[in-house]
């Protein structure tokens, strides 16, 4: 999965947040999020859970996955340009 991966610095990362086209989707634990604090905008995903929102077939699916977005390896997001 990290060959298909592309990380951001954090200078691109802060780039975008500004962009209304992008979902940062954050995956740490929520004594993570409380100590370290969370991403201006960011969605909360779970990482054991992760692949059930991203699922339309789902019963857990979450709309901000909705059906044709870009998100990571898997088949989820090879359209994605980066």
């Amino acid at each position: 999965a990290m060959a298909e991966i592309r990380t951001l610095s954090l200078a691109e990362a802060r780039a975008r947040l500004a962009d209304a086209g992008t979902l940062f989707v954050d995956l740490r634990d929520v004594r993570e999020l409380d100590r370290e604090g969370r991403i201006p905008g960011a969605l909360h995903a779970p990482r054991g859970l992760l692949e059930f929102w991203v699922d339309p077939e789902s019963p857990y699916f979450h709309k901000a996955f909705g059906e044709g977005k870009a998100l990571g390896p898997g088949g989820l997001g090879r359209d994605h340009p980066f």
